[in-house]
């Protein structure tokens, strides 16, 4: 448990590196590599260049330039982790450099079989995820704590905020992560003192989260989210931009289609799903099912560890405890207000921001391409994960609501 007066805390009974999952980073890439060794330079060169070749509309020329690499000189998890991180960031400016109206068919060779080859290593599909651009995208600044991104996008600040701010949210589950552990152990010991303290502290993570949340508004600019960020989250998975998905030259000849990033893909409210039993509808239910296979596979087993593990609900159920109850209630309604909030922040940040883009659009002199801040309109009912945005975040809270224990 989280020591409050100061005292070491005991080691946790379910060893979380056996997941690569840090006790104090959680699911954040504890402080990923900012450069690839030598051989991989031409990427890296390129990489951190990418929001000027993008607006520019010289990124695509570049990339043909490129030399096809082979990925043997990448060494462990950290290097194939940036190696992935570059390349996603790198197609995903290759493949919408020119908006929605002037996407590719096809993705080059060189680009194309090293993506793939460091995906395969690392278990991870060939397109930009949360486990890219949130939890390996990220390095200190400064001795102060100050953060940044290691490779960015156009969006300027508003990209950086929104990346750091997902950041943050990830890091304030940490608490709710380890306590995970220590209610399932509780469960099996009987320990009912300290499951009530691991429940009480896993809603003070999801409230910390929600808390962490709410910076959005503070750094990330809805108009510049909407017209410029968004539409390089998005994939070719159920995108009317790109129905046929997308060929990977040497990999397939006939093409593939992925999700684009999404918050579905963070592995922490999976986690904090399966501990309190909360069921979503099957349609909801099958989308974040699909979402798991864009997870680290030793996050996705740590998911799984937990769906298999002794029911918190039944046991809390079974116990008629009302400490316990109360305890288990509080966490489900911390989701619950999560989820809401998220709403909250969707409608800000897609909804109110597409009738603002839409009435703009009709202006003349509007320019194409995500250089010129051509807002995207394949997407707008859909997240970039390719859900229906709306009908799928109120359909998630209101399961999570239903998970609550009734006296």
């Amino acid at each position: 448990m989280e020591a409050s007066d100061g005292t070491e805390e005991p080691p946790l009974p379910l060893p979380l590196t056996r997941f690569q999952v840090s006790e104090e980073f959680g699911f954040l890439l504890p402080d990923p590599l900012t450069e690839l060794p030598p051989p991989y330079s031409p990427w890296m060169d390129v990489a951190h260049e990418l929001p000027q070749l993008i607006t520019s509309h010289q990124l695509r020329s570049r990339v043909h330039q490129m030399p096809q690499l082979s990925i043997q000189h990448l060494r462990g998890h950290e290097e194939l982790h940036l190696a992935h991180l570059v390349l996603s960031f790198i197609t995903m400016g290759y493949v919408w450099q020119e908006g929605e109206e002037g996407t590719v068919q096809v993705l080059p060779r060189n680009l194309a079989v090293p993506y793939w080859e460091v995906s395969q290593a690392l278990g991870l599909p060939p397109i930009l995820s949360h486990a890219d651009f949130v939890l390996a995208n990220w390095r200190r600044k400064d001795p102060n704590g100050n953060l940044d991104t290691i490779i960015t996008l156009p969006g300027g600040e508003s990209l950086r905020g929104f990346i750091l701010v997902t950041l943050l949210v990830e890091k304030a589950a940490v608490p709710g992560i380890k306590a995970i552990v220590w209610a399932l152990r509780a469960i099996l010991q009987r320990d009912e003192e300290t499951l009530h303290r691991a429940l009480e502290q896993l809603a003070g993570a999801i409230e910390a989260m929600r808390k962490a949340l709410r910076q959005m508004h503070d750094y990330v600019n809805p108009e510049v989210f909407y017209a410029v960020i968004r539409i390089f989250l998005s994939g070719w998975k159920d995108n009317p931009a790109m129905p046929h998905g997308l060929i990977y030259e040497g990999v397939s000849q006939e093409p593939m289609a992925f999700s684009g990033g999404s918050a579905a893909q963070s592995t922490v409210l999976h986690a904090f799903d399966e501990l309190l039993g909360i069921r979503h509808r099957q349609d909801s239910a099958a989308f974040l099912h699909r979402m798991r296979d864009y997870m680290p596979p030793p996050h996705r087993a740590f998911v799984e560890e937990i769906g298999r593990a002794v029911s918190l609900k039944q046991h809390v159920l079974s116990s008629g405890d009302a400490r316990l109850r109360a305890a288990f209630n509080r966490c489900v309604s911390a989701l619950t207000d999560l989820r809401s909030y998220h709403i909250t922040i969707v409608t800000k940040y897609i909804t109110i921001a597409a009738a603002k883009a839409k009435a703009g659009r009709a202006e003349p002199g509007a320019r194409a391409g995500p250089a010129g801040g051509k807002p995207p309109a394949a997407l707008e009912a859909k997240g970039t994960g390719g859900s229906h945005i709306f009908s799928f975040l109120k359909s998630i809270r209101d399961t999570t609501r239903e998970g609550m224990i009734s006296a």
